[in-house]
Order: structure tokens, then sequence, then C-alpha cells
């Protein structure tokens, strides 16, 4: 438990000063070892009633693994714009690009007690809503809807796997920009654990929405 207890938070030394991530928590382990890695940090700031994400990415070397320690109070509202310059920045780097070197998320496996990593690589963000005719799935603080109606996170899989269909049909994942970056990770780690049944159902692992 001690040892669980120092990974539910990273620990960056800069200049004599220690400085803490309070890292999300999942259930599950989606990657749980990389190699030839660069750590960027994402830090919660609170000056009075204003809360501000503070980006440090000096120790990112642009050919390897980028992993983003993000604390799991920002809301998304303020983490995605960082994570957007970074994704465009690796993208279009040219003199030291390495096809495979990825992105991932870091958060903690409350039951295997372990670092665990999420990769989001291909994923492009757009802070607006989806058009309309999307099929999408989105979280809210208080709920999640799939194509507007609500429906329970424990049904969900029973919910999509019920759902009649004639030809292909992919759901895009929107979030709500106000949740906290701990409850998106988590949602990320939940989609990723839904077992279709059907052939014709898949997520959109390309893009997301955040509005």
């Amino acid at each position: 438990m001690k040892y669980f207890t120092l990974i539910a938070f990273i620990m960056l030394f800069s200049c004599g000063n220690k400085e803490d991530v309070l890292l999300p928590k999942a259930a599950t382990t989606i990657v749980k070892n990389i190699d030839d890695l660069s750590p960027i940090y994402i830090f919660f700031r609170a000056n009075g009633k204003d809360t501000t994400a503070e980006l440090n990415r000096k120790n990112s070397i642009i050919s390897t693994n980028w992993i983003l320690n993000i604390d799991r109070r920002l809301p998304l509202r303020l983490v995605i714009p960082h994570v957007i310059k970074l994704q465009q920045k690796k993208r279009e780097e040219k003199a030291h690009k390495n096809e495979k070197a990825e992105n991932y998320y870091s958060y903690a496996d409350t039951i295997g007690k372990n670092l665990a990593f999420i990769p989001f690589t291909n994923v492009y963000y757009k802070m607006e809503e989806p058009t309309k005719g999307n099929l999408k799935i989105c979280f809210y603080k208080d709920r999640l809807e799939v194509n507007d109606s609500v429906v329970s996170k424990l049904k969900l899989e029973e919910y999509l796997n019920n759902i009649k269909i004639e030809n292909e049909k992919t759901f895009i994942l929107c979030f709500d920009k106000n949740i906290s970056y701990g409850s998106y990770i988590y949602s990320k780690v939940f989609i990723k654990n839904i077992k279709l049944n059907k052939k014709e159902l898949s997520f959109d692992e390309n893009q997301e929405f955040i509005f």
C-alpha cells in the first residue's frame, strides 16, 4: 500500500524544489511498460479562486516516447490546449522525427497497484461540439449520453451491443470541457474495456471533441 501511495503521484525535483502531480486513477492497466521515454508535466496551480495549468517539458526529446504526467484536478479546458500544442510540435518535427515514438498519458492502476499508461498519439482534439448527425458518446460531470439519450455507465456495453444496425457505425467520443482530467482518463480507460460484439460497431480512435 505504501508503494501504491507513492505512484499515486509523480514528483519532479527542480532547482531544489519538490513538485507534485496527482495522477488520475483507474482500475485496469492499458500499457504497463515503456522504454526510451521523456517525461512531461502539467501542474495544478491555484491562485485565489483561479486555477491554471503550468506546463514543464524541459526534459522532452522529440525522438522518444512522451509520457504526459498531468494533475488529475485540472479541468480539461486547461489541459487539452497544452496537449494540442505538444502534439503539433511533435508531428511537425522533421529533423529528429521518430515514426515509432508514441505519446502516452500516465495514471495509477488502483487494482494492480502500478503506474500505467494509455496511448493518444493518433488522437486529434477538436475544441468544439461535433456536428449533428454524428453518432456520439458524451461524458459530462453528472451523466453519460449516447446520441442525446442518458445511459448508465454500468449498462453502456449492453446498450451498445443491443443497438439495431444495418451498416457500419462509428461512435465519436466527446467530453465536457469542465470535467476534471482525472475523470477524462477514467472514462478513456473505461471505453477501452468495452467489448463490442458487433463487427459493424467501433469507436473513433482518431478524434475527440472537447466542448
